[in-house]
Formats: structure tokens, sequence, C-alpha cells
């Protein structure tokens, strides 16, 4: 009786992340309007989950955040990154600050530091990475970059998810993250290297850059799998919301894309440009 609850949220697990699968790639390979909605969709999402987490602990300015969160990703969707995200980001500090003074005055009590940290983490954490898979789209190789991106994430996430439920000892971080281990760990990193390294022979691409994608992928997503970890643990929280089934929230699915699209960006949109 006990393996069935279980089994059962494998299922819901499999069919709810296929149907994501399916939308985010398709946005991917149309590019244009269509990504550039999916983006916007999801991470404002991911970052209404994680303001409603800092919101538990202190006062936050979440309309700020949103507004300065749809202004960044409208600037890369013109192409007018990164100066403008500066300016962004600059406006959204003033504009926190001008609140708290009012608030200070008013109530006699103000959160002007914890609210421009909690606005300003969660424009850097989640909405810059989401900008930039934009910003790799609009590259002339960028649709081959964003869809092997994808899939050697997600390759990392589920090959790390069944050696560590299969075959885990070692624990990686047990106070961030209790069920993550060593082999597990080292299971995704080569999870991802066999799914480029597919996407080259079936392809018929050559090893750069793909190789490339699929070792940042292999390393720096379940990095950012474990950031997203240490924010729910120390907000005292699961899962960022319920809103994918079996998945948790959206920032839960999409956690470890962050800092990979933000280096994936960062290596082939302006070191090698």
């Amino acid at each position: 009786m006990s393996d069935k609850p279980r089994g059962n949220n494998l299922v819901i697990r499999s069919v709810s992340g296929l149907v994501i699968a399916l939308v985010v790639l398709g946005a991917a390979h149309l590019g244009g309007a269509a990504w550039i909605a999916l983006v916007m969709v999801l991470a404002m999402l991911s970052l209404a989950e994680y303001y409603r987490l800092l919101s538990t602990q202190f006062k936050l300015s979440r309309g700020i955040g949103y507004l300065s969160a749809l202004a960044v990703i409208w600037s890369s969707a013109e192409g007018f990154m990164p100066v403008s995200t500066v300016m962004i980001l600059s406006l959204t500090i003033y504009a926190v600050f001008m609140l708290e003074i009012v608030r200070r005055q008013t109530l006699g009590a103000s959160f002007a530091i914890w609210n421009t940290g909690g606005i300003l983490s969660g424009i850097l954490f989640i909405i810059v990475p989401w900008t930039c898979l934009i910003l790799l789209r609009d590259m002339p190789t960028g649709r081959l970059y964003l869809i092997a991106l994808f899939l050697c994430t997600w390759s990392c996430d589920t090959v790390a998810y069944l050696v560590g439920t299969k075959w885990g000892r070692v624990r990686l971080c047990e106070k961030i993250s209790p069920k993550k281990t060593l082999e597990g760990f080292i299971g995704g990193a080569v999870g991802s290297i066999m799914m480029v390294s597919l996407i080259m022979h079936f392809l018929q691409q050559p090893p750069f850059p793909l190789l490339i994608i699929g070792i940042i992928c292999a390393f720096a997503g379940q990095l950012s799998d474990l950031a997203a970890s240490l924010i729910k643990r120390e907000t005292g929280v699961k899962d960022a919301s319920n809103l994918i089934p079996g998945h948790g929230g959206v920032l839960d699915r999409f956690d470890s894309i962050l800092l990979n699209g933000l280096l994936v960006y960062l290596f082939f949109g302006i070191i090698l440009a």
C-alpha cells in the first residue's frame, strides 16, 4: 500500500513534466512573441512565488518588484540590455526607499534594507536569468542552444533524481536539501553529458559549442537548485507553491535553468560575442 501513492506521484510528475516540456520546447522552437510571452509568464510566476516566501519573514513591496521585473523583461525583448537593467534596478531601489520614508514617517517603522534586498534579489535571481534566455534565443544559433540547454538541464535533473533515489548514500547538503546525494549529483552530471552527446550525434553537430552547454548544465543547474532550496529552508516551506502537480511551484520546476541560462548566455552572448 505504501508504494501506490509513490507510484501515482511518479505518474503525475511524469505527465505534468511532459506537458511542460512540450510547451517550452514548442515555444523555444517558434521563438519571437511566443517565446517572449512564455518567458514572461514563467518568470513572473516564479517571482510571485519567491516574493511570497520572503513575505513570510518581512514587509515586501511586491508591486514595485513586479513592475520592475516587467520593465527588465521588456527591455531585454527590445534589446536594451544591460544598461537599461542597471537603471531599472536603481530606480527600483529609490521607489522602495520613498515608500519606506512614508512608512516610517506615518507608522514609525520602516523596512528599507530588507525590502530593497528582497525585491532586488528576486529580480537578479529569477528575472535576469530568464531575460538571458530571451537574448539567447535571438542569437543566430539561439534555437539550437536554447533547446540543448533545456534538454541537458532536464536530463540532469531526471537522472540525478533517479540515481539518488536508487543508489544515493552520501548526503550532499543535508542541512539544505536532505534528499540530495553525491551519487545523484554525479549521475545528474553524467545525464547532462549523455544528452548533449545524443544531440550532437543525431543533429550531426560538432562538439563545440554544444559540449560547453552540456558541461555547464552538468554542474551549474544543480547548484542553482540548491540555492532555491536554501531560500525554502530559511522560510520554512517545502515547495514554492503547489501550482504544478508532482513538482510544486514554477520556481521548483525551473530553478535549475536559472544559473544554466545565465552562464550559457554569458559565455556565448558576451564572452564569445
